[in-house]
């Protein structure tokens, strides 16, 4: 939260994700108040398992299977994936369940266009508003990334990338930007794992370091490009070639 350099790697995400003010929170009764807290830590477990590559694109999230994992009602359940739902991290359809979100190729290129209309506009509003400490939690969350690469654990590696743009919206102080850029961080984590290809490095770190540099010094024009460069970096690292695959039926089923 503005104000305090802390990070807290217990809770990547408690920090980026409110789903009220505090202030009106208190102000619940505390039956719907308790209620409230058991749905967003079911909320969070589920995205990150998502955001961490645990729960693949395409797995099935049974409404009785979550409920005896989580010992809540399936109420609760499909209270939380309807929320899921409503930030397309999840779809639901009717007779069939609920499904963590598959976007199809076209639908990360639409992805993708949004960002690099939104994460320039987070750039100028970050640097209009810049402290040191928001530099310091902006270094702090590199170093976090950083760590995760010296252990090699991609999981952390990516969710950490995606929370690292999630920050800049949050940090940048617009509720509404950093609404839009956590829904479409995660939907681009599940992008990276659908269309990765073998070799791509889909997040680079020595990219957001730069980027941070560039804030530091309060180049906004700079910080912009490089943000442009860096999501080219990401999209064309990916495998999301649309067109037909010829296929040979003749060498399919020769004996």
């Amino acid at each position: 939260m503005p104000g305090d350099s802390r990070v807290d790697t217990s809770s990547p995400l408690s920090h980026l994700n409110p789903t009220m003010p505090r202030t009106a929170k208190s102000a619940l009764p505390a039956a719907r108040l308790e209620r409230e807290k058991a749905n967003d830590e079911i909320y969070e477990k589920i995205y990150i398992a998502i955001l961490e590559h645990r729960l693949h694109p395409g797995t099935k999230l049974g409404e009785d299977r979550l409920a005896s994992i989580f010992d809540v009602s399936r109420a609760r359940v499909r209270e939380v994936l309807a929320r899921l739902a409503h930030e397309q991290i999840v779809d639901l359809f009717p007779q069939r369940g609920a499904f963590v979100a598959k976007p199809t190729p076209e639908q990360a290129m639409d992805v993708f266009e949004a960002r690099r209309l939104i994460e320039p506009a987070v750039m100028r509003r970050l640097i209009t508003t810049l402290t040191p400490d928001k530099i310091a939690r902006l270094r702090q969350h590199q170093e976090l990334e950083q760590d995760a690469r010296r252990r090699d654990d991609r999981r952390a590696v990516v969710r950490l990338s995606g929370e690292f743009h999630q920050l800049l919206a949050e940090l940048a102080g617009n509720s509404a930007l950093a609404r839009s850029l956590r829904e479409l961080s995660t939907l681009t984590c599940l992008i990276i794992f659908l269309y990765d290809a073998p070799t791509a490095i889909s997040c680079r770190a020595d990219e957001h370091s730069d980027i941070i540099e560039a804030i530091s010094k309060r180049n906004s024009h700079l910080a912009e490009k490089l943000m442009l460069e860096h999501l080219d970096h990401i999209e064309k690292s990916l495998s999301l070639d649309t067109s037909p695959v010829e296929i040979d039926l003749e060498a399919v089923f020769r004996d």
